[in-house]
């Protein structure tokens, strides 16, 4: 698992086909590590199961999508650009499974509520959270105690942010985030 991580943090491809159950541990613990580092990599998750659970768990953890093995290469090659491109992909059995399951969550205090926004849906869950801290005025050290997470890692997010904007400071992400409802 460490020299996935390793490599994906060196290379920092666009896609990276994620195969869910990973010999020496879960696709999604892989997934969160280079997700934490802020990186701008998409992950589309492959495996042999469709259960629901292992579906959720990996799009909860950021995947842009999930296709089972019994995809042609065809269709493969096909699902890595959309993915590459910012769509998200799932088997056409698994896209009922996501869309119940999230249909049913109960929303938790607290959560930003985001009808279809395309710029605001090109942001990772974690980039969502510190852009919704950073527009109420919290600052890198707050951010960081709230997500538990170090202030170095906050402003790679923030950074990426930024970038995926193109913005250069905290107050035009602000501005941006209040013209969005946000906040």
């Amino acid at each position: 698992m460490e020299p996935a991580i390793e490599r994906i943090c060196e290379r920092v491809p666009d896609v990276v086909l994620l195969d869910v159950h990973l010999p020496s541990g879960g696709g999604q613990q892989v997934l969160r590590a280079v997700t934490e580092r802020g990186l701008p990599v998409r992950f589309l998750a492959l495996s042999v199961s469709d259960a629901p659970e292992d579906v959720i768990a990996v799009i909860r953890a950021g995947a842009r999508g999930y296709v089972t093995k019994t995809i042609s290469g065809a269709d493969l090659v096909d699902a890595v650009r959309r993915v590459g491109g910012g769509d998200a992909v799932f088997s056409q059995r698994l896209a009922g499974v996501v869309l119940d399951a999230f249909a049913s969550m109960p929303e938790a205090p607290g959560t930003v509520r985001v009808g279809f926004d395309p710029e605001l849906d090109q942001l990772t869950p974690r980039e969502r959270e510190v852009l919704l801290l950073i527009a109420r005025g919290c600052t890198y050290k707050e951010l960081a105690s709230e997500l538990t997470i170090s202030a170095k890692t906050v402003e790679s997010h923030v950074s990426a942010v930024l970038h995926k904007r193109q913005l250069s400071t905290r107050h035009q992400l602000t501005r941006w985030a209040t013209e969005r409802r946000l906040v």
